[in-house]
């Protein structure tokens, strides 16, 4: 594994959007507040988040043992949501809805009759020791149009002939077309996302997600959260032309679908395998079990010194606070929100929102970027990479995007 810089092709920001990234520039935070009070921000407080000013190479036996690693990954996740259900500990990944708990646990136990589709590892590497896993994104992840698109034309206009793993689009594709028999026949598969989404980055990530079920044969129609709405006649819920809706893939964290106002009606009408429901959600309810970061300390109990694994708990950082120092995580959030970091010999700190406190693995430096290895799974399937790279040790919502290329 190695950073190497180059020049960006001439145009690269009209190139990558073409393919699909229309949010090639981020705003950082200092300006943000200013931007939204509608105060004059200088034209250079936008910086890249595609960043084509440098690329990472991996040997092909690299990627080889990486894909192991995220084959094993996923196997020992499935076990570890097999125990949260069999054991009954969904109280320690919060959640205590009755409702939530049965609808979880019947997607579980009828997995096989519900459509899934990906979900994305996030690793620490640096090339030189066993790839340690920091968190499983199995609900909603984002950053998959820059890695599944952008990233693979790039390789093909700079390094003609050269390899990517990046079997994403194909996968995809594939995924579609094998659990097409899932899904309720007579209508179309729906795709959403949350109109809050500013950037971008939700909407294109379900325009593209939605293209791969078209590319598969399926009929999709296309709507926001915001603009599903219920029936009160028939108990349903329904589209902006009043048309029942069978099937829907959400960007939108489960979390966030049990709680809000119409969550009662979710809960009560999930097609949850078998057709006993009137709508159909993807990713399912048990993707739950596997996108809190109370699942780190599930797998460190069932699989301890496991040697891509790191410790974790949940009752306290215990000798982590001591020895190696500690992060605490929110068992809940997106883009580094709420995490903390503890160096060694920091005095051991409870916090008051539930958390998860893993051992502290400080990422990667290569030229003063902190890098995190994204590896995509599809299906159960390890299906390709995508590399952030961040200023400081946590990789929020203004990190970089960085190509890569098998040499």
């Amino acid at each position: 594994m190695e950073r190497r810089t180059i020049e960006p092709r001439p145009g690269w920001q009209q190139t990558v959007e073409e393919q699909g990234l229309i949010y090639p520039l981020t705003l950082p935070e200092r300006f943000e507040a200013d931007r939204a009070a509608g105060l004059p921000v200088p034209d250079d407080a936008w910086v890249p988040y595609w960043d084509e000013s440098a690329y990472y190479v991996f040997g092909l036996d690299e990627v080889e043992a990486l894909e192991e690693v995220v084959g094993e990954l996923h196997r020992m996740c499935l076990a570890a949501a097999d125990h949260i259900v069999t054991a009954d500990r969904f109280a320690d990944l919060g959640i205590t809805d009755p409702r939530v708990v049965r609808v979880v646990a019947e997607a579980w136990h009828r997995r096989a009759e519900l459509p899934s589709l990906y979900g994305r590892f996030d690793l620490r590497y640096d090339g030189t020791g066993p790839a340690k896993l920091l968190e499983y994104n199995a609900d909603t992840p984002t950053s998959l149009v820059e890695a599944a698109s952008p990233q693979w034309f790039w390789m093909e206009e700079r390094f003609p002939g050269a390899d990517q793993w990046n079997s994403l689009h194909e996968r995809l594709v594939d995924a579609w077309r094998r659990q097409a028999a899932l899904l309720p026949p007579g209508s179309p598969l729906y795709f959403a996302h949350s109109s809050a989404d500013v950037l971008g980055e939700d909407l294109m990530t379900v325009a593209y997600l939605k293209e791969t079920a078209e590319q598969a044969g399926l009929d999709t129609a296309w709507l926001t959260v915001e603009e599903i709405g219920w029936d009160r006649l028939s108990g349903r819920f329904v589209d902006n032309g009043l048309r029942f809706i069978r099937s829907i893939f959400k960007l939108y964290p489960w979390e966030w679908l049990t709680t809000d106002r119409f969550a009662g009606h979710v809960l009560d009408t999930l097609d949850n395998g078998g057709g006993t429901g009137s709508t159909l959600w993807i990713e399912p309810a048990w993707k739950m079990l596997l996108s809190n970061k109370a699942l780190l300390a599930v797998l460190w109990e069932l699989f301890p010194d496991h040697p891509n694994l790191l410790p974790a708990h949940l009752d306290g950082p215990r000798g982590l606070a001591s020895s190696t120092g500690y992060v605490a995580k929110p068992l809940l959030g997106r883009e580094g929100a709420g995490v903390t970091v503890h160096p060694p010999g920091s005095a051991p700190a409870v916090r008051d929102e539930p958390c998860c406190y893993q051992q502290l693995a400080p990422l990667p430096d290569f030229d003063g970027n902190h890098v995190v290895l994204g590896a995509w799974t599809v299906g159960d399937e390890p299906a390709g990479l995508g590399i952030r790279e961040s200023s400081g040790l946590i990789t929020d919502e203004y990190a970089r995007f960085l190509p890569h290329v098998i040499l």
